[in-house]
């Protein structure tokens, strides 16, 4: 089974061909880091713009690079909540139109959920382990029993950990994104 898998839920837009569930054949991200450092921060608007402009040749890239046709998929998975709603709306057009010209199904999938799964694409876990999801607007710290068995321990309520992180380095004039340069003076930093 080969999947093409379609993310669009903030401020990256990416494209992936995954061969039963397991063997990642391309990834293909176009990150608009650079046009969001001005404003420090994403401006949701110019993401789904951003994203409308890329979607086309991002996944169009996957395919090639995973060395396919769009004939050889067999479904599309795509980011359909929690983000920013333009541009999930940008991701889940575009994979309603792709599947549906190819004949194929779509998935809907929940990206925090996706976050959950990830390693064990690479390093598969034993049940249960625990979660813990640090990405942008969203931080869940959870217990993961099985697929369908999550019980989520903790959450924020307002700012998630990365938005913190954007808002200390803004207020310090340190760049964008704040995570990253936060991480590496934090490195550098006086152990006491």
């Amino acid at each position: 089974m080969i999947i093409l898998g379609i993310e669009t839920s903030c401020d990256e837009c990416s494209a992936a061909v995954v061969k039963d569930g397991r063997e990642i054949l391309s990834n293909v991200i176009a990150t608009q880091i650079e046009l969001h450092k001005p404003y420090q921060g994403v401006v949701p608007e110019l993401a789904s713009r951003l994203h409308t402009e890329w979607i086309s040749q991002v996944v169009k890239a996957a395919i090639a690079h995973a060395g396919l046709e769009n004939s050889d998929l067999d479904a599309v998975a795509v980011s359909n909540r929690p983000g920013l709603l333009g541009s999930l709306l940008v991701g889940v057009n575009f994979a309603k139109s792709f599947a549906y010209a190819l004949d194929i199904p779509v998935i809907g999938i929940d990206h925090i959920r996706a976050h959950l799964y990830a390693s064990q694409i690479e390093t598969p876990l034993d049940y249960p382990y625990l979660g813990v999801l640090v990405s942008g607007g969203h931080t869940v710290i959870c217990r993961v029993d099985g697929y369908d068995d999550i019980d989520v321990l903790g959450t924020t309520i307002d700012d998630a950990i990365g938005e913190a992180f954007d808002k200390v380095a803004k207020f310090y004039n340190l760049g964008y994104p704040g995570g990253v340069v936060i991480d590496r003076l934090s490195k550098s930093g006086d152990s006491m």
